[in-house]
């Protein structure tokens, strides 16, 4: 009966150590972080030829259409140049938080293969259960069209 005891108690000893190991093990080297471009900076010699990946925001009138795409990201202290050929998400505009993944040259210059947009997933219901007319709804599209209106759209394939 004690023996019986004791290989439950280890057993489910065992069983938590494995659930702990598998569910913490090694998270922090899964974990991906991204560096700003101040911290980029600091790193200096050491963060080039890493792949790493760089966020912050799109600095206005930086963006360059073309292939390669061109733009600077900056954390507001800092600025990263960034040369991408990865396609802009259709988000993609000045002022937008984004996150390259890529390389720094000799140069300073990061040299991106993947480029991610931030964007804001809320949701919001419409009030008093009813649904709201047309206007209501894109509304918030118009208003975005209105605020860019006269900057250049940045497109794939543009020279």
């Amino acid at each position: 009966m004690k023996s019986k005891k004791l290989f439950l108690v280890i057993a489910i000893a065992v069983a938590v150590s494995g659930v702990g190991w598998v569910a913490f093990g090694n998270l922090g080297e899964n974990l991906v972080y991204y560096w700003t471009p101040s911290e980029l900076h600091d790193h200096g010699d050491k963060a080039q030829g890493a792949i790493v990946r760089l966020g912050g925001m799109v600095k206005t009138g930086s963006i360059v259409p073309g292939d390669p795409l061109t733009f600077t990201v900056t954390d507001g202290t800092a600025e990263v140049k960034v040369l991408t050929t990865e396609i802009p998400p259709a988000m993609f505009r000045e002022g937008i938080g984004v996150v390259v993944e890529g390389t720094v040259d000799s140069n300073g210059t990061f040299e991106s293969k993947r480029l991610m947009v931030k964007h804001d997933n809320s949701y919001k219901a419409p009030t008093g259960g009813k649904m709201p007319d047309q206007k209501e709804m894109f509304g918030t599209l118009a208003d975005d069209d209105a605020a860019n209106a006269g900057k250049t759209p940045v497109a794939a394939g543009t020279p």
